[in-house]
Formats: structure tokens, C-alpha cells, sequence
């Protein structure tokens, strides 16, 4: 891991083209990868393969158990949480190089604890139409990041 770079998180995700772009993303943002177990999918999913075209080797990739190891490894103050459920919105957030943007499962979001525990740390991407409940994963965490890189001098 580069504290120079930023790092996406995905907790548990679900859907494997999400991952795969998601890894695409990081790649070509020299980002680190975060999974944090379980995924829905196995690593070796076609889907996942075929999403993350042929940058693989180009994509830093770092595995974790489950959301408590994954915590417990990294200053708070490095963190910010993406959620449907908070009114805060992601341009409010200063981002630094070396931060973890840690996005919740397609289907459910992040854990409930987590987002108690973080409340302050807890950021959205605002929906203008109110029968839309969320953006995809992948597009959500390419605008996050984007808008880190953009506030970088």
C-alpha cells in the first residue's frame, strides 16, 4: 500500500462486473484494491475476469478477512464510509492520499454497526429523483474517487 495513493474498500461485494470495474478503476488511478470477505463471487468468476479486461497485473490487490481485521489495521482518521443512509454529502468530505474509500455490498449497503460507529466518518452521493434508492457500486466509486484526485494539489 502507498500512502501516496488512495484506496478503495469493498465490503462483501456481490456482483463480480462491479468488482472487475471497480479493479479497472484502481488500476488506472495506481489505487489499491481493498476486498473484505466474503464475496459473493469466487475471484476466478469470468464475469469478474472479463470486467477487469486485461489490466490485471496492473491492479494492486489486498484481501481481507472480514470488516473487523479490516478496521482494526487502520487510523480512523484515514477512513470515510459511502451510504444511502447519511444526508452528508461526498463533496463535503477533505480527501488525502493514503485515505481508504470504503463502499458497503450491492444489496446491502454497509453494516448498520459500521455506520453507527463512523456516523461522523459517513458520507453519501446525493439522489435527485426520490423512486432511485442508489447508484451503481462501480459508478459510485468512480465519482468518489474522482473527486479525492480532484482535490489533490
Amino acid at each position: 500500500m502507498d500512502d501516496k495513493n488512495f484506496n478503495v474498500v469493498l465490503v462483501e461485494p456481490q456482483i463480480p462486473p462491479n468488482t472487475g470495474s471497480i479493479a479497472r478503476l484502481c488500476g488506472a488511478t495506481n489505487c489499491t484494491l481493498h476486498l473484505v470477505h466474503p464475496l459473493g463471487f469466487s475471484t476466478h468468476d469470468k464475469h469478474l475476469k472479463r470486467a477487469g479486461l486485461d489490466y490485471w497485473e496492473y491492479v494492486s490487490i489486498v484481501h481481507w478477512e472480514n470488516i473487523d481485521l479490516f478496521l482494526s489495521s487502520h487510523d480512523e482518521h484515514k477512513l470515510a464510509f459511502f451510504t444511502t443512509k447519511v444526508n452528508r454529502s461526498y463533496t463535503d468530505a477533505i480527501y488525502k492520499p493514503g485515505d481508504f474509500l470504503i463502499f458497503g455490498s450491492e444489496s446491502k449497503g454497509l453494516p448498520k454497526e459500521i455506520r453507527e460507529l463512523y456516523d461522523d466518518l459517513c458520507y453519501t452521493l446525493p439522489m435527485y429523483n426520490p423512486h432511485i434508492r442508489s447508484l451503481n457500486l462501480a459508478m459510485a466509486a468512480g465519482i468518489v474517487l474522482y473527486e479525492a484526485l480532484r482535490q489533490q494539489p
